[in-house]
């Protein structure tokens, strides 16, 4: 590579003079500069807020999670291009694949949360609606909106494009422009995924800026509907936290910083369990995968004492089969650390370790990398050490050796397991290894209160397990004290994150109105022309239909008895059915559900092509023989997620408000149908 990085500012590249070599971590040989040029923070800022706030919002939630979707697939069709660079950063083909293929996975997967659980438009009703008035001429909800700020990562070294996308895709999502700031050592891996995405021409001009080197003044241009994330070391996520600018426009500030995760071995398990193989495994996994440098890594090793010889020499056995070197080479399981920089950082941190711990494993000259040149990398060996005093405070409760180091802790009993844990203030991740269902139960909800994640692994569990060391989209990444205090990911979570929650009060039709959903109350539009005769393109939210009665008979509830099987004694015993709370003998629920089907359904060929679920059903008041019940069918939600149906016919979700009364006009039951809806060609 040898060239130059450059930043990518206002809708170009900037940036030609050499600055700061970056080198490779596998033989020392320049990789790339950092640029001289000094980034105008300000253009930088008001690019993002003008031209990319407004060409993010002329899309909606629905056309923004297509485009990821989009992306991912173009990313991944030039990933071979990022794994030959990744190669600098000291990884294996299997690190490169979490960052790399872990990256473009995030960006598919909220792709499809998009689809599943966001609106078409760009607000979000975060119900249920709350009847504030008695005769509900007046209810509150809430909504959640685009923020129409500029959102800054600031992200670390060890995964420069996971980190990069895991943040930008709900952000992007959430109708944020991104200006992401890579950690300087791997920024060539960053820069590289950026012209990547550029290629694409996918992305809204503003949508997202990278900057290599230094944030110069860039928090102090930010204002109150902006948003800073930061994934890193404690000490600098304290130091960005208490930035002024942030602090006096109280500017939302969600840090992930490395942690002193733990691996706790339950006192059940013992040497002839294949738990125990399974737990010396995932240890030494976590502590040669990146060469230790994750944030999720098992930093702190807790054993039952009368097994700690046994787990040692375990573990010591597995890290001698682990050949360490440059990635190219046959055979090599661990790559270097991304910097001689960070490898100075790691011997320092095993140093002051070893002031309290005891070197068990990699302190003789044995190691020894393979590879030409490797001599000038950034190699080092796996560490073992033990705390013989765990329950002391500092020593591996409080520094991070950010390697392949791990630190055996021996415990006698579950409540001092559990103290030892807590010495370290807050964490990502623990995994709690063990056989016995009453000591996950006991032990997991006291670990809870100190953890952002916990892995329970087992013989069963560990044949799909994804690691302990692996953020999910899906599942919340982040944790409380040391670990940041902030969230990351978990779904649709990570979009609420970066929109702005505010509660609405009004008539039901005004509420309906901002919504762009049905709230009961809200005026309704009422034609001769069936709801299911209307394409999704016609149909408009609120149009209804009230059906006409039918009341229920004993035959009703006799002939449902015999064609489901369902004779409970509420429907057919008349005696037992007198000492209930009902007093009487009641309808099934599931009749009332397909008489109801029978009212509103239209039973012509139409635009509706399936109903695929019920949401939010409630039986509210008994149906007795003898009751009349009729529905209201009303468009509540439309949905465009850009469907086709397998013949290539566009299609629209449709979401269906139904409300049963009877002959008071009492609420019997409520729920919302989902349908398919075609358009028309």
């Amino acid at each position: 590579m040898s060239s130059v990085l450059q930043s990518y500012v206002a809708g170009h590249w900037f940036g030609e003079t050499e600055a700061r070599a970056l080198r490779s971590a596998i033989n020392g040989e320049t990789v790339a500069y950092t640029h001289e040029e000094t980034i105008d923070f300000g253009e930088a800022v008001d690019y993002a807020r003008h031209t990319g706030v407004k060409n993010l919002l002329a899309l909606d939630f629905q056309q923004r999670a297509a485009l990821l979707k989009e992306l991912a697939i173009y990313i991944q069709g030039r990933k071979e291009e990022l794994y030959a660079i990744s190669h600098h950063a000291g990884c294996t083909r299997a690190d490169s694949w979490i960052d790399i293929e872990g990256g473009f996975g995030t960006l598919f997967a909220y792709a499809s949360i998009g689809r599943k659980e966001l609106p078409s438009g760009n607000v979000a009703h975060e119900g249920p609606v709350a009847q504030l008035g008695k005769n509900n001429h007046f209810n509150g909800t809430h909504i959640l909106v685009p923020r129409r700020g500029v959102c800054v990562h600031i992200n670390a070294f060890n995964f420069p494009i996971w980190g990069m996308l895991e943040k930008f895709a709900p952000a992007f999502l959430a109708g944020m422009p991104c200006i992401v700031k890579p950690a300087t050592a791997t920024s060539y891996l960053a820069e590289a995924a950026l012209r990547v995405i550029n290629d694409s021409g996918l992305l809204p001009e503003g949508a997202l800026q990278l900057i290599i080197g230094g944030t110069g003044d860039l928090l102090d241009r930010l204002e109150e509907q902006d948003f800073v994330t930061f994934t890193g070391s404690a000490d600098t996520a304290l130091r960005l936290r208490n930035h002024p600018n942030i602090m006096a426009r109280s500017i939302p500030f969600n840090a992930e910083a490395d942690s002193l995760n733990s691996a706790i071995l339950a006192p059940d398990v013992s040497p002839e369990d294949e738990e125990f193989e399974i737990f010396a495994k995932e240890v030494v996994k976590e502590m040669t995968a990146k060469a230790g440098q994750k944030c999720t890594a098992i930093r702190r090793v807790l054993v039952p004492a009368e097994h700690l010889d046994a787990l040692a020499d375990k573990i010591k056995e597995r890290l001698s089969r682990i050949v360490a070197g440059d990635p190219k080479e046959e055979g090599v399981r661990m790559g270097a650390l991304s910097s001689c920089d960070q490898r100075r950082d790691v011997q320092d941190a095993i140093n002051r370790l070893l002031e309290t711990c005891e070197c068990v494993y990699g302190k003789d000259d044995s190691f020894k990398p393979v590879g030409l040149g490797v001599e000038h990398g950034a190699f080092i060996a796996p560490h073992l050490l033990i705390a013989y005093n765990p329950l002391q405070d500092g020593g591996a409760h409080d520094i991070e050796a950010f390697g392949p180091v791990a630190t055996l802790m021996p415990y006698h009993g579950i409540e001092e397991a559990l103290a030892i844990a807590a010495k370290g203030k807050g964490s990502l991740v623990t995994t709690l290894t063990t056989k016995d269902p009453a000591i996950a139960a006991e032990m997991i909800p006291v670990l809870a209160a100190q953890h952002g994640r916990l892995q329970i692994l087992d013989a069963e569990a560990s044949r799909e397990s994804t690691g302990h060391g692996s953020p999910l989209p899906i599942l919340k990444h982040g944790g409380p004290g040391r670990a940041g205090g902030g969230e990351e990911l978990g779904g649709i979570r990570a979009v609420h994150h970066y929109l702005q929650r505010t509660a609405i009060q009004g008539s039901p039709t005004m509420l309906a109105a901002v919504t762009r959903e049905y709230v009961r109350g809200a005026r309704v539009i009422e034609n001769d022309i069936h709801p299911f005769r209307r394409h999704f393109d016609d149909l408009q939210v609120g149009e209804s239909l009230l059906t006409h009665r039918r009341t229920v008979t004993e035959a009703d509830i006799v002939n449902f008895g015999c064609l489901s099987g369902d004779h409970f004694y509420m429907h057919f015993d008349d005696i037992a059915a007198r000492k209930t709370q009902f007093g009487k003998r009641i309808a099934h629920g599931y009749f009332v559900l397909s008489a109801v089907a029978g009212l509103f359904v239209y039973p012509g060929e139409g635009p509706v092509l399936a109903n695929y679920g019920l949401d939010t059903l409630r039986f509210i008041a008994p149906v007795a023989p003898g009751d009349t019940i009729r529905a209201r069918l009303t468009c509540k939600r439309k949905i465009d997620q850009g469907r086709t149906s397998p013949d290539g016919h566009p299609q629209g979700v449709v979401m269906w408000d139904v409300a049963v009364t009877n002959q008071d006009d009492e609420l019997v039951a409520s729920y919302d149908i989902l349908t398919l809806v075609a358009k028309r060609q």
